[in-house]
C-alpha cells in the first residue's frame, strides 16, 4: 500500500488535542486496509518523526437522515499514534 493512501485526515476534536498536549498523541483517519506497520511507515516518511506506538480502532457506521430518507456513514479507521518525546507534526499548529 502506497503510503500517501494510508493517511486520510488528520482528526482534530477536544480529546484528540488533549492527548496531543498530555501524551504527544497525533489522531488520524487512515484506510481501513492498513495495519499498524502501514501506518507507522506512513506517518514516519511523510513527517520525518520517530514513532513510538500505533493503536488502531474501527469506528462503526452510523445511520443518518435526510428528510423523509434514512442513510448510512461508512465505518471507517481510526489511529492513535505516539510520537518520540520532543516531536510533533505542523499541521496540529495553529489548530
Amino acid at each position: 500500500m502506497n503510503v500517501h493512501e494510508v493517511i486520510r485526515k488528520p482528526l482534530v476534536t477536544e480529546k484528540s488535542s488533549i492527548g496531543r498536549e498530555e501524551e504527544n498523541l497525533v489522531t488520524l483517519a487512515v484506510d481501513p486496509r492498513a495495519n499498524k506497520h502501514d501506518v507507522k511507515r506512513a506517518v514516519e516518511t511523510l513527517f520525518s518523526v520517530d514513532v513510538l506506538r500505533v493503536r488502531t480502532m474501527r469506528m462503526p457506521r452510523k445511520s443518518r437522515r435526510v428528510g423523509k430518507f434514512m442513510g448510512r456513514k461508512p465505518e471507517w479507521k481510526k489511529a492513535l499514534v505516539v510520537l518520540a518525546e520532543g516531536q510533533s507534526i505542523e499541521f496540529y499548529e495553529g489548530v
